[in-house]
């Protein structure tokens, strides 16, 4: 018998809610990410769960238990359960009815098999009891345990029903496939089939996900395949593949962590990926200084000065990796030494006014950066 263990599951928060279904005599279980990745030992930071119950007797139940029902979801079965302030979706299991992309008409089930055969990949149809017994409808442990991420049934149904799940397919290979594995063929020939249907995507979630999957360890090999398989360039026009791995190695030669706004920087600096992924104002103006910082190709120092540390780290190991060539041992010394530099001179130690004031600053700024931050107050001062 397989079982699922941490923190998580023994939390009182999570007990409570456990506690609310049994006592009224109802079925529920854990499923989805926090019994795939307890079984991978990986974090777990959302629990869900799942119930034969329907919704209405769900907000029933637990409002009995003193627990506060919130129906996030009712149409599709989804009743946020909170508990000792942590919020658990608590869902129906399901069969679909009808689909038509991302929308669904969907009727209860209490039969388990049938909410499985529903979902997406066969390591995110596991379930796990209350005291933690992991229950497999579909062979999900042997697909993680190898490292296969595999659609559920028919792959162009899965897609069908949701063109999510191409990108979904791809951003959890990253994070859970095995590379030597490879990605599933069956899976991969349906999304490369399916790419007309990523236009119907909303940028909001196109962005999330290719955020995501730049963020695991080591994207390169999704990546690639979702490149050759024309699926990258539907979301990323104009995108290259071919210098991510480079950069990975950069990154993990000098310890860097990734930062999926540099991985996306690689694979071009298209303004337009900019609202094509629906990016934050943070995030848009993150990716703009990395562009300015390579169109300026400033020395490791000179760019840490001018740029910042974050910014001229991703311009120097996105140059690397462009240029295929290895990084200075001393590049993260320099970029640091550039970004603590303080320039001496300040408009009070002028006699200058106006724009005339902001033109001596510049040249004085300029010829001291050119000194390698090594002139003086009094030496700028001088000239």
């Amino acid at each position: 018998m397989t079982r699922v263990e941490g923190s998580w599951l023994t939390d009182p928060s999570t007990r409570r809610v456990c506690d609310a279904f049994s006592a009224a005599g109802a079925r529920v279980l854990f499923v989805g990410g926090c019994v795939r990745n307890s079984l991978m030992g990986r974090p777990v930071t959302d629990v869900d769960m799942a119930t034969d119950e329907v919704p209405e007797r769900v907000m029933e139940i637990v409002s009995a238990a003193g627990l506060r029902a919130v129906p996030t979801g009712l149409d599709h079965g989804t009743v946020t359960v909170v508990s000792d302030g942590t919020g658990f979706e608590v869902t129906t299991f399901r069969r679909d009815e009808e689909t038509t992309g991302r929308h669904a008409r969907v009727a209860w089930s209490a039969d388990l098999n049938e909410d499985a055969a529903r979902r997406d990949f066969t390591m995110n149809a596991l379930y796990a009891t209350p005291d933690g017994e992991v229950l497999d409808p579909l062979g999900g442990m042997n697909d993680l345990r190898a490292g296969l991420v595999r659609f559920v049934g028919d792959a162009d149904r899965r897609i069908a029903e949701d063109y999510l799940r191409i990108l979904r397919f791809f951003r959890f290979y990253a994070w859970y496939g095995n590379p030597e594995g490879g990605l599933d063929a069956d899976g991969l020939s349906a999304c490369a089939a399916g790419t007309d249907g990523l236009a119907q995507l909303s940028r909001e979630r196109v962005g999330a996900e290719i955020s995501r999957l730049l963020a695991a360890a080591d994207p390169g090999q999704a990546v690639a395949a979702m490149s050759t398989s024309g699926v990258l360039n539907a979301v990323l026009p104009g995108s290259l593949a071919r210098f991510l791995p480079v950069l990975v190695e950069h990154e993990r030669a000098l310890g860097v962590e990734p930062r999926w706004l540099r991985r996306l920087a690689v694979l071009g600096q298209s303004p337009d990926w900019t609202d094509a992924l629906r990016m934050s104002k943070a995030d848009r103006r993150a990716f703009g200084a990395i562009g300015k910082a390579l169109d300026a190709m400033y020395p490791p120092a000179v760019s840490g000065y001018y740029f910042g540390r974050d910014t001229a780290l991703d311009a120097a190991l996105i140059q690397g990796a462009s240029l295929e060539m290895p990084l200075a041992p001393d590049l993260i010394a320099e970029i640091d030494r550039g970004a603590s530099a303080k320039f001496p001179v300040r408009a009070a130690d002028l006699d200058e006014t106006g724009a005339a004031l902001g033109e001596a600053l510049r040249l004085l700024e300029a010829k001291w950066v050119s000194s390698d931050f090594h002139a003086t107050k009094a030496q700028l001062l001088s000239e």
